[in-house]
């Protein structure tokens, strides 16, 4: 079996397989929640630095929207520009069996493209939902080794984004597969580049983005890629996992379920690590009434990623604090919630949360390390100053596919994100557009205009 063809050809069957009410809908979630990200991120570094940085690159226009600058600009500038706003303020989706946040790289590749053939929603909504079986499968099938010094969005996102745009382009299984090939030999993205400071990090998406549109546009031309890149002996998993990839496993009863139906969407603006821990610590607030000055110790036990990528008591840098179970708790503590406002610089710096983040220490535990990546759980146990101690397993994480938000939380998450950006009148204009837009073929481009600014 070669797995590369098998997804090529299940990618072909998204040119005109029906878009049934529940794919329709999922796809939709996903887009509402893309937007809200991108929105949100497009007036914040990094994605504002890549702008400017290659603002002579898009003189000429093109046919597809960057909602940095509000320009028609080229599919590709547009797919790395959106792909990095889409992942800056960490609220994008996951899909969790794959460590993988899909929607960055995959639809800001896919959008760009339809905004740039002028198709219709269903042409856009299939091209989704294909992108994501492609890209989650791959994903699934060099976990969890891959995720030991990769960063999944980056390395497995060019594959999603490689597939939406071919099934736009109208391209046959054939030139889909060559897609997907070339595509792979452009993956990249170090968990190294988010273990510490900097701004790359939400790069990672958005070259994904670029390199999968720009893979899917050559194929489409007739550039070939070698066939046997995903398992070749030194092909994509024998890189990047410990194995040539789990195959079977990855492609058995593929589409059943689909993995735009299996999504997770973000409650918490953090890594997404942090979140049974989080989910655990408001819960135990809200049952038990204390305040976070009572609170002498809080013992967080995760899995490996919770400890390794998360444990940084030590965070200052927003950035850093995103990734901080330390910071992360505190907030929840003091405020109730980790949203946008967590990491505004005068939350960095408070000192009642700095007072607390000591008293946060993070453990591998061995269930949750056990569970993983399949269920992304945690053990909390909170020590008050009256001696009482309170633990909870928390197997699962609000968002996840076994606790979803609703359609009204996603709205709720939209609004929040977006109305800031854009002004709440837009930002209502936009949602019920992504909801309810005409899905026929040939329809109107999704947002063929840019989306106002709200006023400085």
């Amino acid at each position: 079996m070669n797995p590369l063809l098998v997804l090529a050809e299940h990618a072909a069957t998204w040119h005109d397989a029906p878009l049934t009410p529940e794919i329709e809908h999922h796809a939709r979630r996903a887009l509402v929640d893309w937007f809200a990200n991108v929105l949100s991120g497009a007036s914040r570094a990094p994605a504002t630095l890549m702008a400017a940085a290659l603002e002579d690159e898009t003189r000429g226009g093109g046919g597809a929207v960057c909602y940095v600058t509000g320009k028609r600009v080229p599919v590709r500038h547009a797919a790395l520009i959106n792909g990095t706003a889409s992942h800056t303020v960490e609220f994008d989706d996951i899909y969790r069996y794959a460590v993988y946040h899909p929607g960055c790289p995959t639809i800001a590749a896919a959008l760009a493209m339809a905004q740039s053939k002028r198709v219709g929603m269903a042409s856009l909504l299939r091209a989704i939902a294909g992108g994501y079986e492609v890209g989650c499968r791959i994903g699934v099938a060099v976990q969890p080794s891959h995720y030991r010094f990769w960063h999944t969005t980056g390395t497995i996102g060019n594959f999603g984004a490689a597939a939406a745009v071919s099934i736009l382009l109208g391209s046959d299984a054939e030139r889909i597969a060559h897609a997907i090939a070339t595509a792979a030999t452009m993956a990249s993205g170090l968990q190294q580049a988010f273990r510490g400071e900097g701004m790359s990090k939400p790069l990672h998406p958005g070259h994904a983005a670029e390199a999968g549109a720009m893979a899917a546009m050559a194929a489409a031309h007739g550039m070939t890629g070698a066939l046997d890149v995903l398992h070749g002996p030194a092909g994509f998993a024998a890189a990047t996992s410990e194995d040539t990839g789990k195959w079977e496993k990855s492609l058995a009863n593929i589409g059943k379920p689909f993995a735009i139906t299996d999504m997770t969407f973000k409650n918490h603006g953090c890594c997404g690590h942090i979140f049974a821990a989080l989910d655990a610590v408001r819960d135990l607030q809200r049952e038990n009434g204390f305040k976070a000055a009572e609170v002498t110790g809080v013992a967080v036990g995760g899995y490996r990623a919770t400890k390794d990528v998360c444990d940084r008591p030590n965070a200052r840098t927003e950035q850093d604090c995103r990734f901080s179970t330390q910071f992360t708790v505190a907030t929840m503590l003091l405020h109730g919630g980790v949203r946008l406002s967590a990491f505004e610089p005068e939350r960095l710096a408070d000192p009642a949360i700095r007072a607390l983040m000591p008293k946060v220490t993070v453990a591998i535990d061995p269930d949750c390390e056990a569970a993983f990546p399949n269920a992304r759980s945690a053990k909390v146990t909170i020590t008050l100053a009256d001696g009482r101690v309170l633990a909870r397993h928390q197997p699962t994480r609000k968002g996840d596919p076994d606790a979803r938000l609703s359609d009204d939380d996603l709205s709720d998450k939209f609004m929040e994100l977006s109305a800031p950006a854009v002004g709440e009148a837009a930002a209502k204009a936009v949602l019920t557009q992504l909801w309810q837009g005409a899905d026929l073929p040939g329809a109107v481009p999704l947002l063929s205009a840019p989306v106002p600014r709200a006023a400085e």
